[in-house]
C-alpha cells in the first residue's frame, strides 16, 4: 500500500514515519506539510537521513488521493476539519489523528476545542477508531478517526468494568499524567524546559478537551454513565501516560474475579496486555511500544476498584494506534509493522 502523511514534520508524523518506513505491507508516498515545503525530512529531523530522502511536499487533496491508498493525518485540531472533507469527495481512505471527528455532538467539540466544527455528512461517516473495541467492519470504511491519547488509556482501562456493568458508573475519577511530548512539538512557557524540570504541572483543570471524548465512549458502553472526573497532569519526562481510575464496586466482588474478566476481556488483543494480581506497570515498560499494559486492584476498606493503566502517548496514544486502525481497515495482521518490544531502559 503507499501511504502519504499530511502534517509530517509533528512529532506524530515522526512516529508514523519511522513505524511505517518497517511495515512490510506499506510504502511511503509522500510527506506533506504546509509550513516547510521543499525542505526534505532530514532537515527537519535530521535522525531520518538514511530513512527518507523525499523532500516534503505541500498539501493538494486531488494529486494526494490520486497517489495514495492511504492518507494519515497528523495535523492540529482545526486544520483536518478542513481538509478531510476534500480528500473524501477524492475517494481518499484517511485516518484522522486530530480530534476534529471523534465528538459527534458539533456543540461539544466548539465547547471544548474553541474551533468550529467539521462538516455534517463526513462527521456522521467517520468511525472512531479506538481498535481493540471496534464495534464496526471498518475494511469498507473511508474516514476513521484515531482516538485521543488520554482516551485510549482511560477507555482501555476502564472498557471491561463499564460494558459489564461492574462498576456505579456515576463514581469514576480519572487521574491522568503525560510526559511533554503530548504537548506537541512547538515549545510553549509550560513546557520550556526551566518550567517543566523538576517540577509536575496540573493543567487544563475539569477543561481538557478529551473528557467529553472519555464520555462519549463510555455512554455508548452503559447509557447510564454520567460525567466523569478528569484530572491532567504534566511530568518532567519525555514519553508516556499513566492513567489512575478509580470506581466503586459491587458488593461481592473480589480481586480474582476482577483479575480474571480482565484477562478474559483482552484474550485476543495482542496489544494490551493485562499484568498479574499484585504487580503494577510503569510508563517506561511500553516505551516507543503499541502496548497498553494494564493492572488492577480491589480496596476492600472502600470497596473501590483502581485501574492503572499505560501507554506511549506517541504510539499506541497516536501513530501506532493509527496504523493498527490501518490493518484493520485494509484487511491485514494487526500487528503487522507494530509488533516490536518497548525501548528499556
Amino acid at each position: 500500500m503507499k501511504a502519504a502523511i499530511v502534517g509530517a514534520t509533528g512529532y506524530g508524523g515522526a512516529e508514523l514515519i519511522r513505524i511505517l518506513q518497517q511495515h512490510p505491507e506499506v510504502t511511503l508516498q509522500s510527506y506533506h506539510s504546509s509550513s516547510y515545503k521543499g525542505d526534505s525530512m532530514a532537515d527537519r529531523y535530521p535522525h531520518f537521513q538514511a530513512v527518507s530522502e523525499e523532500n516534503l511536499e505541500g498539501i493538494d487533496p486531488e494529486q494526494i488521493a490520486r497517489d495514495a491508498d492511504v492518507v494519515f493525518m497528523a495535523t492540529p485540531s482545526g486544520v483536518s476539519s478542513e481538509l478531510v472533507p476534500a480528500f473524501i469527495k477524492e475517494g481518499a481512505r484517511v485516518i484522522d489523528l486530530s480530534g476534529d471527528f471523534r465528538l459527534k455532538d458539533t456543540r461539544q467539540y466548539e465547547q471544548w476545542y474553541k474551533k468550529k466544527a467539521p462538516a455534517g455528512t463526513v462527521l456522521e461517516s467517520a468511525v472512531y477508531g479506538l481498535t481493540e473495541w471496534l464495534e464496526t467492519d471498518v475494511t469498507e470504511t473511508q474516514l476513521v478517526s484515531n482516538p485521543g491519547c488520554y482516551p485510549t488509556a482511560a477507555l482501555l482501562g476502564l472498557a471491561p468494568l463499564v460494558k459489564n456493568q461492574i462498576i456505579d458508573p456515576h463514581s469514576i475519577i480519572i487521574d491522568a499524567k503525560t510526559g511533554v511530548s503530548g504537548a506537541g512539538k512547538n515549545p510553549t512557557s509550560v513546557t520550556h524546559f526551566t518550567e517543566m524540570s523538576d517540577n509536575l504541572k496540573v493543567y487544563k483543570v475539569l477543561e481538557h478537551q478529551h473528557t467529553p471524548e472519555i464520555e462519549q465512549v463510555l455512554a455508548g458502553w452503559n447509557s447510564n454513565t454520567g460525567p466523569v472526573t478528569f484530572g491532567t497532569h504534566l511530568v518532567p519526562m519525555i514519553r508516556g501516560i499513566m492513567t489512575t481510575i478509580y470506581a466503586d464496586a459491587p458488593e461481592g466482588i473480589t480481586a480474582a474475579k476482577l483479575s480474571d474478566l480482565y484477562k478474559e476481556s483482552y484474550k485476543d488483543s495482542y496489544f494490551v496486555r493485562v499484568r498479574d494480581q499484585g504487580t503494577y506497570p510503569g510508563t517506561k515498560e511500553v516505551y516507543g511500544s503499541n502496548f497498553c499494559d494494564v493492572s488492577l486492584a480491589l480496596d476492600e476498606r472502600t470497596n473501590r476498584i483502581m485501574i492503572v493503566s499505560v501507554i506511549d502517548n506517541l504510539v499506541k496514544g497516536a501513530s501506532g494506534q493509527a496504523v493498527q486502525n490501518m490493518n484493520r481497515m485494509f484487511g491485514i495482521d494487526e500487528k503487522a509493522g507494530l509488533a516490536f518490544a518497548p525501548v528499556y531502559p
